[in-house]
């Protein structure tokens, strides 16, 4: 009996007591499930999802997060490539997502079937039942390469989605190359009269202009080479 009572006075003595409120203790139990810890088996992994990306699936703040469901979404709402792009993903939200089903229901596929991710795999079911309702519509990649307006986007998609997607990408190339040549001539001439609308217009006002500038060097040159032999430079 005394033993007893000895070892009850030395459990109590070293205890630890959680002073944690249950909201917290909660928390950190969900946070401890395997639903929502990534794993990992060689190079292959999957990410941890935190409380940020639950927020995104219910409570999007960003045009990204509304839409990355489909994919590799712009993110910069500021820029040029954001406004070239935001056509091109209102109407593969428009194709992709049925009528029937909330938006927030297919981020929620994207994150634990996709792990958000346009080629990792969390989980199979999810995963398949994302492509079924989307009809595997994504967008894939979207990059400037040779130059910022050398735009390639790739992408999932019927073939008018395909066909916008080029189109998109031949203006916004037309529109950087002319706003570079228009910028060319401008240096080679600040009053020269620049009419946007055409690349190969442009490249032949260019043209024309460093011809016309050549000359009018060749002529000076020559000019100058008259003035020395009539001896105007002589002291």
């Amino acid at each position: 009996m005394q033993l007893w009572k000895e070892k009850k006075v030395m459990e109590k003595k070293f205890k630890i007591k959680d002073n944690k409120p249950l909201s917290q203790k909660v928390e950190y139990f969900l946070e401890g499930l395997l639903f929502w810890k990534g794993r990992s088996k060689g190079m292959i992994y999957t990410r941890d999802v935190d409380w940020g990306d639950i927020r995104e699936v219910f409570f999007p703040n960003s045009f990204e997060e509304k839409y990355g469901y489909l994919g590799s979404v712009p993110y910069n709402e500021n820029s040029e490539l954001f406004r070239a792009m935001y056509p091109l993903v209102l109407a593969m939200d428009y194709e992709a997502k049925p009528k029937y089903c909330p938006r927030w229901f297919l981020r929620f596929l994207h994150l634990f079937g996709n792990d958000k991710s346009i080629i990792r795999v969390r989980n199979f079911t999810l995963h398949n039942l994302h492509r079924r309702l989307t009809k595997g519509i994504m967008l894939v990649d979207y990059k400037t390469k040779w130059q910022w307006y050398d735009l390639r986007i790739s992408i999932s998609a019927p073939k008018h989605l395909q066909d916008l997607a080029d189109s998109i990408e031949r203006d916004f190339y037309s529109r950087g190359r002319q706003e570079e040549i228009a910028s060319q001539i401008k240096k080679l001439d600040p009053e020269a009269k620049v009419i946007m609308g055409s690349v190969d217009l442009l490249v032949k006002q260019y043209n024309d202009l460093v011809l016309k500038k050549a000359k009018q060097k060749k002529s000076l040159k020559k000019i100058m080479e008259a003035d020395q032999e009539s001896g105007l430079y002589d002291n």
